[in-house]
C-alpha cells in the first residue's frame, strides 16, 4: 500500500487587481490512494470499504499519504496570488489586545490576557482591581511552538493551591499539574492520562477527576474509550494510589463528571453513556463514611447541581421541562418527587444559572440571543439586565456577600468586552473593552426566519457591510452546526470581520438539532430526523440565493466536527447548492463513527448502524463518503483535519478526501489539509490559526473567481 511517486502540475494567470473579479486556472494531479478489497456486511447488505488503511493513523503508508496530500494542497494554496497578503492582513487584524472575565480567588484577581499575537493567553493575578498585574501563568512557556496549551484551572475555594490541566498537540489527553498559588511553584508530580475531566477540589485537601484507562500503544489517538472512570486524588499521593469513586467495571458509564459545591457540602455526580441525558448522584462530603445517592438513575433527561445552601440543593434539570427549569430539594430526600420549582420552565430555553452577590441570575435564550434575568434567592423577579445589543452574555459568578461581578458581552460586530456589574445599583459598566484596526458600526446584524423543507420556521442571523447592495453577486460564508443540543449565538471573530471588510455576507442559521429552542428543537434533528438538519441548511442557501444576497457561484458552506458532517451531506446531497464547500474535522464516516475513541457516546444524537436495518439504511443514505457517486461535478472542496484529532479521527476526512478524488468529475479542486501538531481545535495556537484562515479564505475567494478588496 506504498504510495507511488506524483507529481503536481500548477499554473497561475489573474486579471488587473483593478477588477471586481480575477480569472484563474490550476490543474492538480492528485496524489494516487491505494484501494484494497474490504466489505463490511449489515442486515446481509454488503458495503465496500475500499480506504479501509487509512484508519491506521500510526502506519507508514498512512503517513506517506498525508505528506503527498499536503504537499499538493500547500503547492495550490501558495500559487494563489493574494494568498499571502490575506495572511498579512489577517494578522494585522488579529494583533490586539484580548480580555478574559476577571475571578477572584481567595483575596486575589485572576484574569487571561492575549496581547494580540501571542499563541496562547496568559493568566495574570492581581492584589485588587487597580493594582499593577502580574504573570502568574504563562502557556506560552510550555513549548516553543505554541502547541501545548492550558485547558482547565480550578482553585482551591481559599485560593491557595490551583491545579491545571495541558493538553499537547491539542489531545483530549490531559496532564494535571498542582501549584502553590503564593510561591507559584509546583507541589504535586504530574497526573497522566487524564480525559473528559473536570477538577473538583474537596477541601485543600485533593481534587475529583475523571479518565479513561488509555488505549495500547499505537492507538492512543484512535482506541474506544468505553468505561469512564471519577477518582479522588489526595495531595501528595501517587496516582496509581488514586480511588476510583464511580464508573469502571462496577458502574460502566461512558462520561462521568463530577463538581463540588461552593460550601463543600457535596460531590454531584453526572454518568451518562452518551451526549443526550444523564443520571445524577450526590455525596454528603460532611460525612466521613457518605454513600453515593442516587437521585435520578436514567438517561432520559438531563440533570446538574448548580447550588447548595446547606441541605437544599438547587437542580438545573429538563425532566418535565423541554427548555429546562430550577428546582430545590432537601439533599436527604433528593429523589425528582420531592423537586420543588425555583423558576418555573418558560417558553424560551434557561441555559445556566449563577448564584452570587446575594443574588440568582438565570441566562435563558430566546430567539437564539441572551436575555439575563436577575432573581431573589426565593426566585421571585427583580429585573432584566439590560446588554448591549442581541448577542451573547456570560458570566455573573462570584461568593454570594460580593458586591461586584463581571460578564463578558459580545456579538458578530461587537468585539468581546468585559462588564462589571454593580449587584446594589443594578448598573453596568464598561470594565475592559478592545481596540481594533477596523469599525464594528460600518457592519449591521439582522435576524431572519425563512421556510425549511417541511415548513419548519428557522431563525438566521445575516451580517454584512451597511448600504451592501443585494444584487445576487456577494461573496457569501454560510455557517452552521446543527446537533447535540448546541445553540449557535451571536459572538465576535476577527477572522469573520475580515470577511465583512471584503464585502462578504456572513450567514448563520440556527439548525434544528441544536439547543436554542429546547429539547423539542433538539430532538427535531436526531437519529431518524437528522435529514431534518440537513434541509434547514439548504433551505438557508436557498433563502440567501432568492432574496439577492449571493448566488450559487459566490457561496461557501462551512462547518466543523458535527458540521463538518453538515457540509459532507449537503454537498452530496446538493452538489449544486454552491461553489465552495469547507467541511472541517467532520464525522464523514456514519457507519463506523462509533467505533473510535469516544465516538459510541454520539449515539443518541446519530444512532448506530449495526442497532436495526432501518437505522443502518437511515445512516447510510447520508453518510457523507458513502453518498459520493462517480462522475459528479462537487464544488471546490478544501476538507480540513488535524493529525492529533482524537475526538473526530482524522480517518474520517482521510477517506471522504480520496473517495471525493477518486470520483469527482469537474474543474473544481478537491483538497485536504492536515495540520501537523494539533487536534480537534482547542488550544490550537494563533499562528497556526492564521495560517488556517489564510489558507481557507485563500481558497474561497480564488474559487469564487473574487479577489478580496484590500488586494485589489
Amino acid at each position: 500500500m506504498k504510495q507511488l511517486f506524483f507529481s503536481i502540475l500548477i499554473t497561475t494567470g489573474v486579471a488587473c487587481t483593478t477588477a471586481e473579479e480575477s480569472s484563474n486556472t490550476m490543474t492538480i494531479e492528485y496524489p494516487p490512494t491505494q484501494t484494497v478489497e474490504h466489505t463490511d456486511e449489515y442486515f446481509g447488505i454488503e458495503v465496500s470499504d475500499p480506504y479501509r488503511w487509512l484508519e491506521d493513523d500510526r502506519s507508514e503508508e498512512t503517513a506517506e499519504w498525508v505528506e503527498a496530500q499536503n504537499v499538493v494542497t500547500q503547492g495550490y494554496l501558495e500559487n494563489i496570488p493574494y494568498r499571502s497578503a490575506i495572511e498579512t492582513r489577517l494578522t494585522e487584524l488579529w494583533n490586539y489586545e484580548k480580555y478574559g472575565t476577571p475571578f477572584e480567588r481567595g483575596d486575589r484577581y485572576y484574569f487571561f490576557k492575549n496581547d494580540g499575537l501571542q499563541n496562547q493567553s496568559v493568566m495574570y493575578v492581581q492584589d485588587d482591581l487597580e493594582a499593577e498585574p502580574e504573570v502568574f501563568l504563562d502557556p506560552n512557556q510550555f513549548s516553543s511552538d505554541g502547541t501545548v496549551s492550558l485547558a482547565t484551572v480550578s482553585f482551591t475555594q481559599d485560593g491557595s493551591l490551583l491545579a491545571y490541566a495541558i493538553s499537547e498537540s491539542g489531545s483530549d489527553w490531559r496532564k494535571v499539574l498542582v501549584m502553590d498559588a503564593a510561591s507559584q511553584e509546583i507541589v504535586e508530580d504530574t497526573l497522566r492520562d487524564v480525559k473528559f475531566s473536570g477538577i473538583a477540589w474537596k477541601d485543600n485537601e485533593g481534587f475529583f477527576y475523571s479518565s479513561y484507562d488509555k488505549p495500547t500503544e499505537g492507538s492512543d489517538l484512535s482506541g474506544i474509550n468505553m468505561n469512564h472512570k471519577l477518582y479522588y486524588h489526595e495531595l501528595g499521593t501517587p496516582q496509581r494510589e488514586d480511588q476510583l469513586i464511580f464508573g469502571g467495571e462496577q458502574t460502566p458509564r461512558r462520561y462521568v463528571g463530577s463538581t463540588v459545591t461552593k460550601d463543600q457540602n457535596f460531590l454531584a455526580i453526572t454518568a451518562a453513556m452518551g451526549t443526550t441525558g444523564r443520571e445524577l448522584y450526590i455525596k454528603d462530603l460532611r460525612q466521613a463514611t457518605g454513600e453515593i445517592v442516587p437521585v435520578v438513575e436514567n438517561f432520559e433527561n438531563n440533570h446538574s447541581v448548580v447550588h447548595s445552601e446547606g441541605s437544599t440543593l438547587y437542580i438545573l434539570t429538563n425532566l418535565d421541562a423541554p427548555n429546562q427549569r430550577l428546582v430545590k430539594v432537601d439533599a436527604t430526600q433528593p429523589t425528582p418527587e420531592n423537586w420543588k420549582d425555583v423558576l418555573p420552565e418558560k417558553d424560551y430555553v434557561l441555559q445556566s444559572i449563577s448564584f452570587a452577590g446575594g443574588k440568582l441570575f438565570a441566562n435563558y435564550l430566546k430567539d437564539a440571543s441572551t436575555r439575563i434575568e436577575q432573581y431573589n434567592l426565593a426566585g421571585n423577579f427583580e429585573k432584566v439586565i439590560e446588554l448591549p445589543t442581541i448577542g451573547t452574555a456570560a458570566g455573573f459568578q462570584g461568593e454570594m456577600d460580593q458586591n461586584t461581578l463581571f460578564y463578558a458581552f459580545t456579538s458578530f460586530t461587537y468585539p468581546t468586552t468585559i462588564f462589571s456589574y454593580d449587584v446594589a445599583s443594578g448598573n453596568s459598566t464598561v470594565f475592559k473593552q478592545p481596540e481594533l484596526d477596523i469599525n464594528p458600526e460600518d457592519f449591521e446584524t439582522k435576524q431572519v426566519f425563512y421556510e425549511s423543507k417541511d415548513g419548519t420556521e428557522v431563525p438566521m442571523f445575516i451580517v454584512h457591510r451597511k448600504g451592501m447592495e443585494l444584487n445576487g453577486r456577494n461573496p457569501t460564508y454560510l455557517y452552521a452546526y446543527g446537533g447535540f443540543n448546541i445553540s449557535l449565538t451571536p459572538s465576535f471573530s476577527i477572522v469573520r470581520l475580515y470577511w465583512l471588510e471584503n464585502g462578504g455576507v456572513f450567514a448563520m442559521p440556527n439548525l434544528r438539532g441544536g439547543g436554542e429552542y429546547g429539547e423539542a428543537w433538539h430532538e427535531a434533528g436526531m437519529q431518524m430526523n437528522k435529514q431534518n438538519v440537513f434541509d434547514d441548511f439548504i433551505a438557508a442557501a436557498e433563502y440567501l440565493k432568492e432574496n439577492q444576497y449571493t448566488s450559487t457561484d459566490k457561496l461557501a458552506i462551512a462547518g466543523g466536527s458535527n458540521g463538518g458532517l453538515l457540509v459532507g451531506a449537503t454537498m452530496t446531497q446538493r452538489p449544486d447548492l454552491c461553489q465552495v464547500a469547507l467541511p472541517a474535522v467532520g464525522v464523514m464516516d456514519m457507519l463506523r463513527y462509533h467505533k473510535f475513541t469516544a465516538g459510541a457516546g454520539w449515539a443518541p444524537d446519530y444512532g448506530i448502524a449495526d442497532s436495526s436495518q432501518a437505522m443502518f439504511e437511515y445512516l447510510r443514505a447520508y453518510s457523507p463518503v458513502h453518498n459520493i457517486e462517480e462522475g459528479t461535478a462537487y464544488p471546490a472542496t478544501l476538507v480540513t483535519t488535524a493529525d492529533h484529532d482524537d475526538r473526530v479521527v482524522p480517518a474520517h476526512s482521510f477517506k471522504f478526501a480520496a473517495t471525493l478524488q477518486e470520483k469527482h468529475e469537474g474543474e473544481n479542486p478537491v483538497l485536504i489539509r492536515i495540520e501537523t501538531k494539533a487536534g480537534h481545535g482547542a488550544g490550537k495556537p494563533t499562528s497556526k490559526q492564521i495560517e488556517e484562515w489564510a489558507d481557507k479564505y485563500a481558497f474561497t475567494y480564488y474559487n469564487m473567481n473574487v479577489m478580496p478588496e484590500h488586494v485589489r
